[in-house]
């Protein structure tokens, strides 16, 4: 028997897979845009709004093709202080919002910005160690944001209710997982929803729905109009910049980096490669939109993108029909999304969060170094304990200073006197901050003979630190009289010391026989271009 795959990579972009999943991935939009709204402390419309226009914008634009955006909960957590702030400051219930679609547009800028000058590709800086700690942690976050399902009023159910509510989640994940071994030219999570709703609606089921959701949660319906213009109302003043510039900087913060990290893990996926900074560009266009149109902004969605490649959604298409149809749900389909039964929409989540998570991660447990699987606990820790950005920079520092340590513990030294009298010290290992304590030990400034020779055939001096070191080392050998040369540096470290010659006078041996490896590839590869 073929082995169950949640992702099918053999599958192909088609219209009609991309036409389906798009339905699907606006079905699962709904109930994620109303609950954010309200993380965020705004209307459900408002959530609706951000979701349509980041979805149709980002899908259009985006760097991704395939990739779902909408409003988020990593975002929303920041909003609703944001919000509640900004009601206070301007002394009314409605000045919050005015100050979150000025900080959505100023964020947006941020983003574009980002786009532009090319700062995507920072995103390859970050370890797969701590890719794999932000997708557990974003599926614990998923799978925690679904056991609210499991309340009513804010009670838990119990007795008939939760049996009912567990015995609909189960048919739709058998649902997902069985139907692709009959067919695959259906969408596994719209069929899934759609029996189960038929299911609810013809068996008379009691169990909650979108409606009742949305009614429970303080809204009456999830039917409105076209989004429509308008300049946010606050006042230009130095205090109210000051006051939304710290919120637009975290937005765009974690907005680019939940983006970008999701790109990623589709490119992934999928076997594909996306742009980075296109889809900088494209989100802050999103929130820029949003903020003159009355949408809570947002960006990349993890769940509802795995759930669009797992329906074999692909192209833009798909995102453009999530898109088309959530906006269709809010103006003519209401009354028939509204009686989509929760329990069918936390089925296809809980599906999310087992494609999402990195099994693998258990299996590696014993195979990479220690301080992979301390980063890997530590992002996921993070990412569900505070959010996302922080996660994602304490795993990268973390990262970092590992990667500086076992560094620094290889520079080496092989030392000889030749018949001159000649003192030479062979470097092994890069010199750079990390490594420059272990690399002066390796001298004796008192003991050597005047004339002495530091070899790099095998080293490299990587940075200001390095450069630093190697100047008062020379002052040290200076200072009793001795002289210390610098041999076999690459071109690179050459204009290193060259650019720092007022900090550190050194005499540069270049050796006219000796070509380090990058400088012959760049020589072949100039020979192979004239030929």
């Amino acid at each position: 028997m073929k082995r169950f795959q949640f992702i099918d990579k053999s599958t192909g972009g088609s219209v009609k897979n991309d036409l389906l999943s798009g339905i699907t991935v606006a079905l699962a939009l709904v109930p994620e845009a109303v609950a954010f709204a309200f993380v965020a402390g705004v209307s459900p419309v408002v959530g609706l709004y951000g979701a349509f226009m980041m979805g149709i914008i980002t899908a259009i634009f985006g760097g991704r093709p395939g990739m779902i955006s909408g409003a988020t909960g990593a975002m929303a957590v920041v909003m609703v202080h944001l919000v509640s702030e900004g009601n206070s400051l301007g002394g009314s219930d409605t000045a919050g919002l005015q100050f979150l679609f000025v900080t959505l547009i100023l964020a947006g800028l941020i983003q574009v910005s980002a786009g532009v000058l090319r700062l995507g590709k920072f995103v390859r800086m970050i370890p797969h160690s701590v890719m794999m700690g932000f997708v557990n942690g974003l599926a614990i976050v998923i799978f925690l944001s679904q056991l609210g399902m499991f309340k009513s009023q804010g009670v838990w159910l119990s007795g008939s209710a939760l049996f009912t509510m567990i015995g609909l989640v189960a048919l739709t994940m058998g649902i997902m997982v069985g139907l692709p071994y009959l067919t695959k030219k259906v969408p596994a999570a719209l069929t899934a929803i759609v029996v189960v709703s038929l299911l609810v609606v013809f068996g008379n089921l009691e169990t909650e729905t979108v409606r009742s959701f949305v009614v429970a949660n303080g809204g009456t319906g999830i039917q409105a109009g076209f989004p429509s213009f308008k300049v946010p109302l606050i006042g230009f003043s130095i205090d109210n910049l000051l006051f939304i510039l710290p919120y637009a900087c975290i937005l765009a913060a974690i907005g680019l980096i939940e983006s970008l990290m999701t790109l990623n893990l589709i490119d992934e996926l999928t076997d594909s490669h996306g742009s980075g900074n296109r889809e900088c560009a494209a989100q802050g266009l999103g929130n820029i939109v949003n903020g003159f149109f009355g949408g809570m902004g947002g960006c990349a969605m993890i769940g509802q993108s795995i759930i669009n490649i797992k329906s074999g959604g692909r192209g833009r298409l798909s995102g453009i029909t999530a898109a088309l149809a959530l906006l269709g749900f809010i103006l003519f389909g209401a009354s028939y999304i509204e009686q989509v039964p929760i329990a069918a929409l936390v089925g296809v989540m809980f599906m999310v969060v087992f494609g999402t998570f990195a099994w693998s991660s258990f299996q590696v447990w014993n195979k990479v170094p220690k301080s992979d699987v301390i980063v890997i606990v530590l992002v996921t820790a993070l990412t569900v304990i505070f959010d996302l950005a922080i996660a994602v920079l304490a795993g990268v520092v973390v990262s970092s200073l590992v990667f500086a340590w076992e560094n620094a513990k290889r520079i080496r030294a092989r030392k000889h006197t030749d018949d001159h009298d000649v003192k030479h010290y062979e470097i092994y290992g890069p010199l750079f901050f990390g490594s420059i304590e272990l690399f002066n030990s390796k001298f004796d400034v008192q003991n050597d003979p005047d004339e002495v020779v530091i070899d790099f055939k095998d080293s490299r001096i990587v940075d200001q630190s390095a450069i630093e070191c190697v100047n008062k080392l020379t002052e040290r050998y200076l200072k009793k009289g001795k002289n210390i040369h610098l041999r076999h540096l690459s071109s690179d470290c050459v204009k290193l010391i060259k650019k720092a010659e007022k900090i550190c006078d050194v005499n540069v041996l270049e050796d006219p026989d000796y070509f380090v490896a990058i400088d012959n590839f760049r020589q072949s590869q100039m020979a192979l271009s004239k030929g």
